[in-house]
Formats: structure tokens, sequence, C-alpha cells
């Protein structure tokens, strides 16, 4: 019976952590819905910045010049409410983490955020401009480039991703480090697959030229470099618990 009433209070406990999340991801939606429309000019500004004299860009469907500003203005109430969707999870799952395992979330979780932030600020300010200089410096003589409005959002989000989640490679080396899951001696050894891995990822993930590809790859090393020097100074979870107990 109790286990049961635990259970029901647990959940109850998540529908009202969710509830916390989406009401400040909509209130802050309805602030930013009426500058939409600039947002989206916001963050197509890398393209048009590009385009030729006179270069705009298009909406194929009636009702993708509506919708569209609204998505993106949506994806900038999550990211702006993403440290209190983050702290209404903590205040889930805190209660169930040991004393050791506590002081380790909360710098994983600045950790990630802020990462994940300089990976979106990279793509925009550094990949966007090079990218969308090569896209229309290599259309064809005659071919006017003007790209759908929903399609370039698909684009620039997949980018985002890519280059968020690809920042997040520190954050991964010392979770598996702290965890016993590998150790730093064996990550030093994988640095050559490590290398090869990342071109192949920039490949992936970016158009089809060396620099696109360079400009995730270089990063994606270097922060793979960084989490093994953040490593050496972390120690693995059972002597973590092993001191505490003492």
């Amino acid at each position: 019976m109790n286990t049961g009433a635990s259970f029901i209070a647990h959940l109850v406990e998540l529908r009202s952590r969710l509830l916390n999340a989406v009401v400040a991801v909509l209130l802050i939606f309805v602030c930013l819905f009426p500058w939409a429309s600039d947002l989206y000019t916001l963050l197509a500004h890398p393209l048009l910045a590009r385009l030729p004299k006179g270069g705009q860009m298009i909406a194929t469907d009636v009702t993708t010049p509506f919708f569209v500003p609204l998505k993106v203005a949506l994806m900038a109430a999550f990211l702006i409410a993403l440290p209190y969707i983050l702290y209404q999870i903590w205040r889930f799952v805190a209660p169930g983490l040991y004393e050791h395992e506590k002081r380790l979330v909360w710098p994983l979780i600045i950790a990630s955020t802020i990462l994940f932030f300089c990976g979106m600020g990279f793509a925009y300010f550094v990949v966007f401009p090079v990218v969308f200089g090569f896209i229309t410096a290599s259309a064809p003589q005659g071919v006017a480039v003007m790209t759908d409005i929903d399609k370039y959002l698909s684009f620039v989000l997949t980018m985002f991703i890519a280059f968020g989640i690809t920042f997040q490679v520190p954050v991964a080396v010392v979770l598996s480090v702290r965890m016993g899951f590998i150790t730093v001696e064996k990550l030093r050894s994988m640095r050559p697959y490590m290398v090869v891995g990342a071109f192949v990822v920039g490949a992936i993930f970016t158009p089809p030229d060396v620099v696109s590809q360079s400009m995730l790859a270089v990063p994606l090393w270097l922060l793979y470099e960084l989490g093994i020097l953040v490593a050496n100074w972390v120690k693995p979870a059972e002597k973590t618990a092993e001191a505490d107990s003492r």
C-alpha cells in the first residue's frame, strides 16, 4: 500500500513539475509573440546578409509566413526558460540522489547548458556566415538563391542541435570517467579514432565542403581534449562514495 501511494505521489510530483515548465514556456512565448517576425529576421540574418543584391527568401505554403515565425518564437521561449526547466527536473530527481551525486549534478547541468548555448552561438556567428557564403557563391550562373523560410528554419535547427550536442563532449567525457565507464588513459589512446570520427560527424551534419566539415570536426576534437583535461581532476564515483562514507 505504501509503495502504491509513493508511486502516485511521484506521478503527481512529476505532473506538477512538467506543468510548471510548460507554463513558463507558454508565458515567455506570449511575451515574445509580438516580435515573432523580428526574431525570424534575426535568425535569418546570416543568410540574408550573403544573398546577392535584391535577393530574398520565399514562402511556398499559404500558412508558412504566419507559422514559421511562431515556431521561432516558441524555440526562443524554450531556450529562455531552459534554466527554469532544468531546475524543475532537478527538484524532481534530487530527493533520490546521494550527497556526492547531488554535488555532481548541478555542475553538470550548468556546464551542459552553457556548452549547448556556446554550440548554438558558434554555429550562428561562425559557421553560418561561412556556409551560406559558400552556398551563395557556388550557385550556377543565372540561378537565383531564394531559400524557403520553412526549409531554412529546419536547416538552422538541425545545425543548432548538431553543434549543441557536439559541445556536450567534455561533459560526456567527464561523466564517463566519473562513473567508472572508462579511464583517462583509455581516452588518450582513442585520440586517433576520435579525430577520424569527428570528421565523419562533420561530413554528415555540414554541407559537402572541407571548410564547413572542419568547422565542426576541429571543435569536436578540441572539446574531446578539454574533456580529458578536466577528467584528470575527477575521481571515480566509487572512490567518492567511499570517502563520503568514511
